[in-house]
């Protein structure tokens, strides 16, 4: 159900591309920079650096190329860091020559999309961590920015975290409400045989008379959903050897170290791409 981190972090071009588009243009509008291009001579070219005020996980520096380079083809960007580099407060992590009305038009968007993924990535490594030392991955789940779900589930990779299902289309997850609309487990699960195909399943279960239940039939994880560690340790030990484990439901960092001590093999949290802080940074400009 989870997919490995890629050995080498990457995103597909022609996505970057999209995102950066849409992005420029929900900014742009009809009009344009006003303030840029009433200020700024269109023959004014400039350098500066994008800085980060806080230690954390970069990720996203693809995008912030590509705001820059959208709007000044022959502007030159120079990564100093490459996207899952550790940093320290202060750091330049990119230098940008080009225009200077397309480094300051396209400064937001590229700082916007370094911000959000690197504070993906860093919340990431911070869970990640927390659970060193146990054999418990940390993974994230489909509470994602609407658009940005690949971006988003590329920062968890770059901060050391593991993508869950993409999306409904390429795994099975039989939650609480399929069972509730099916009638029962055994009709939800012999009507995905029927037309589901051999695809891994995986059952969410909240008590363990549920999981017991579940383990009657032939499927490949449960879900063990908001339940308490004493709950959960038994869910486990009955679980093993026989499928894979995943925890979910209200993980903190507080409380995600006593989560993978229980032996679970997979510990889902929400919170990785719905609740993470930006890493703050700002384009700082070459003092002439």
């Amino acid at each position: 159900m989870n997919r490995a981190p890629s050995p080498e972090l990457k995103l597909p071009p022609s996505l970057v591309a999209q995102a950066v588009a849409a992005a420029l243009a929900e900014d742009l509008g009809t009009a344009g920079d006003i303030t840029t291009d009433a200020i700024v001579p269109s023959e004014g070219r400039d350098e500066a650096a994008i800085v980060v005020r806080q230690a954390g996980i970069i990720a996203g520096l693809d995008l912030a190329e590509a705001a820059f380079k959208a709007l000044d083809p022959d502007a030159k960007f120079v990564r100093l860091v490459q996207d899952g580099a550790k940093v320290a407060a202060g750091t330049a992590i990119a230098r940008i020559s080009g225009k200077t009305r397309a480094l300051l038009t396209a400064e937001r968007t590229a700082l916007n999309f370094l911000g959000r993924l690197s504070g993906i990535a860093t919340l990431t490594a911070a869970y990640v961590a927390a659970a060193a030392g146990t054999s418990a991955r940390i993974a994230d789940t489909r509470k994602t920015t609407p658009g940005l779900r690949v971006l988003e589930k590329y920062a968890v990779q770059a901060g050391g975290g593991t993508n869950h299902r993409f999306g409904l289309y390429d795994a099975v997850l039989v939650k609480d409400n399929h069972i509730a609309a099916a009638g029962g487990l055994a009709k939800a699960l012999a009507r995905l045989r029927e037309r589901a195909g051999p695809v891994k399943i995986e059952v969410e279960v909240d008590t363990l008379a549920q999981l017991e239940e579940a383990l009657q039939f032939p499927i490949d994880a449960v879900l063990l959903d908001n339940m308490d560690i004493a709950t959960l340790k038994q869910a486990v030990a009955l679980a093993k050897g026989r499928v894979m484990t995943e925890a979910s439901g209200g993980v903190t960092l507080e409380t995600v170290r006593e989560i993978a001590e229980t032996g679970v093999d997979v510990i889902s949290v929400g919170a990785l791409t719905h609740s993470p802080r930006n890493l703050d940074s700002s384009l700082e400009w070459r003092a002439r």
